[in-house]
């Protein structure tokens, strides 16, 4: 089976738009989402301009914020003060990497926690470690959403996440916990690797590493989700998007399995959108 991420992040963004329709007929509230992008790195730009669409298209309110390169840190600080006291914003983003000068973890604390939906706010982490309801990272988020689709049970299922990243492999693990899953959260000193990966019902990857996992690794029958996403050279001048599992091998063992790309890509932004609308739902009338 392979899971169809295009199919099912339209459907997520079918039910925010529904909810937000809900929303402003109900209690005339339209939900707004803030786009920070500091300085102009060329995939962040499309990133943003993704955004931005997305958020249009689910009827809610689109701010963006553009800023130079050589802005100062307190001008950023600032504009996250007045964006965290306006009342038709209730989801800030600021698009990372931010310039060298600029300390992001001082930035991401800045914002409020409950319009932190890219969910990297200390408090979010904490509320999603100790299993108390929290705007959890898009990307896991996502993920998830994809895993349940293929069995919506996952309790006493063996999971592997490989990846201990803050923005997937970390807040992954905690997901699947929450799931009553048995974790292993798997990286670079991890010993033998592939037999760790082969008693896994559930395979996480999100390592980086173009077509690292193979298919002699995967446990017959198995979901595996496939965070990554690289360019690589074909040797014949072209190139290619692959990810971090090596797919054709992967999906001749796999139970299940999501495509690079059209499988976990398309669900960051639904899961943004997503987490948008929960921010609104939750702010005082």
């Amino acid at each position: 089976m392979i899971i169809d991420g295009k199919a099912i992040a339209a459907a997520l963004r079918r039910e925010v738009a529904a909810g937000v329709e809900a929303m402003q007929r109900e209690r005339g509230v339209t939900p707004g989402l803030a786009v920070v992008l500091v300085g102009e790195d060329p995939a962040s730009q499309v990133y943003v301009r993704s955004k931005a669409t997305a958020t249009r298209e689910a009827g809610m309110g689109s701010f963006e914020h553009k800023l130079p390169a050589d802005t100062a840190e307190a001008r950023l600080l600032a504009l996250i003060a007045e964006l965290n006291q306006r009342a038709d914003v209730h989801g800030i983003l600021v698009q990372l990497p931010l310039p060298k000068h600029i300390d992001a973890s001082k930035v991401i604390e800045a914002i409020d926690p409950a319009k932190d939906v890219d969910g990297f706010h200390p408090v979010n982490v904490g509320r999603l470690a100790i299993g108390e309801p929290a705007l959890a990272p898009c990307t896991p988020t996502g993920c998830l959403v994809l895993a349940k689709t293929v069995r919506p049970e996952l309790a006493g299922l063996d999971a592997v996440v490989i990846g201990r990243s803050n923005i997937v492999g970390k807040p992954m693990a905690q997901l699947l916990l929450g799931q009553s899953c048995t974790v292993t959260i798997a990286h670079s000193r991890t010993r033998n690797l592939p037999d760790v990966v082969r008693r896994a019902d559930i395979v996480v990857a999100a390592v980086g590493r173009a077509e690292m996992v193979r298919g002699s690794w995967i446990k017959p029958g198995a979901t595996v989700i496939d965070v990554g996403i690289q360019r690589v050279e074909d040797g014949a001048g072209k190139s290619r998007l692959v990810g971090d599992v090596a797919f054709a091998e992967a999906a001749e063992v796999a139970g299940a399995i999501t495509p690079v790309p059209g499988g976990v890509g398309p669900m960051t932004i639904a899961c943004l959108l997503k987490n948008t609308l929960e921010a609104a739902r939750a702010t005082p009338r």
